[in-house]
């Protein structure tokens, strides 16, 4: 797959410095210290300037903020935009390999009588469409994909294969599902009985909701409510091995990262980030444009806005004035060792 610069300095509306005299042909996409004769790189922050004078791409994008001084390191081209990393998403996009074809309903695919396809569906070898189950036009679902009875399936959705939807599920439109996630399973939902000598199951008769243009990574599971919905907002994106309990809200435009755990009732705010391996305990609230650091243990309500971390988490400048009385307690201890030894006391 090949473009020339110009073409997509044209659909980056970029400005060009250095602009070659010749067409210069753009066949890929890689990191400047790793780039081919015919690559085009992304230059995003000061740090990455020292890779251009010694690069082999053929060109850069480059953020604005940075472009006059990468353009004095040579004469290669550069394309200058205000936000080179949304920019080289665009490249991204066009030098993608095209999904997998997939043209019309597969003969090994299972589809109950009831069921509502919509137009230019793709069902391949293995799937199972469950009783009056409705998949919007333009829908792709993979080999292999399990969607049971009254799930409700939006336009231009992808589901990849080994993709398991329970019962009553809704799904917006434009959502991606990756492979071997798990969409209403039974929330984690266990009692001791009256006599203490078992644990009762508690059923979860609710359902899920996921918004329109939602990402869910692969291996993740959403469980279902145990009465009402779980709900996932528009936009919102979650990543691979990620844990939602039952009953949860997440707001508009969320990022989720691997390895987190949201408990059961937990409500989060619109904008939110939740880096990898945080853990939320049931019934917080986390307002909207808070920021859970990595491996967060969150205990309590995050106001809207504020950036928690550490275990169990604290707001970031609070944590901060914790972590360097940490470091300064065995210097503090010595201290008060020679004091207690002049006193004569024993600590």
């Amino acid at each position: 797959m090949q473009h020339t610069l110009k073409q997509i300095s044209d659909i980056l509306k970029a400005r060009i410095i250095n602009n070659p005299s010749t067409e210069v042909i753009i066949s890929g996409l890689n990191y400047a210290e790793s780039a081919k004769e015919n690559d085009l790189t992304l230059i995003d922050q000061h740090e990455h300037i020292k890779f251009w004078e010694n690069s082999k791409a053929a060109a850069a994008i480059v953020s604005d903020k940075i472009s006059t001084e990468l353009a004095k390191i040579n004469d290669k081209p550069i394309l200058v935009v205000n936000n080179a990393d949304l920019a080289m998403a665009k490249v991204l996009e066009l030098f993608s390999v095209p999904y997998p074809e997939q043209n019309g309903i597969h003969e090994k695919a299972v589809i109950d009588p009831s069921a509502k396809i919509g137009k230019n569906v793709s069902i391949g070898p293995g799937a199972y469409i469950g009783k009056n189950v409705e998949i919007g036009d333009n829908t792709i679902i993979y080999a292999n994909v399990c969607i049971y009875n009254d799930t409700k399936i939006g336009t231009n959705c992808i589901i990849w294969p080994s993709v398991t939807i329970r019962d009553r599920t809704v799904i917006g439109h434009f959502c991606r599902l990756y492979s071997n996630c798990s969409i209403g399973t039974d929330g984690f939902g266990y009692r001791p009985s009256e006599d203490g000598r078992s644990i009762v199951r508690i059923p979860h008769i609710g359902n899920v909701v996921i918004g329109s243009f939602v990402d869910i990574g692969s291996n993740t599971c959403i469980d279902n409510a145990k009465y009402g919905s779980t709900i996932i907002g528009d936009y919102t994106k979650i990543d691979n091995l990620v844990q939602i309990g039952h009953n949860v809200i997440i707001g508009k435009g969320c990022m989720i990262c691997g390895q987190a755990g949201i408990s059961g009732s937990v409500t989060v705010g619109d904008g939110v980030v939740i880096a990898g391996n945080a853990g939320i305990k049931d019934h917080t609230k986390i307002g909207s444009g808070a920021r859970i650091g990595g491996k967060a243990g969150v205990m309590w309500d995050v106001p809207a806005g504020e950036s928690h971390m550490g275990y169990p988490a604290y707001k970031d400048t609070e944590l901060a004035k914790q972590w360097i009385a940490i470091r300064k307690l065995p210097e503090t201890m010595k201290k008060l060792k020679a004091l207690a030894k002049s006193l004569k006391i024993d600590l």
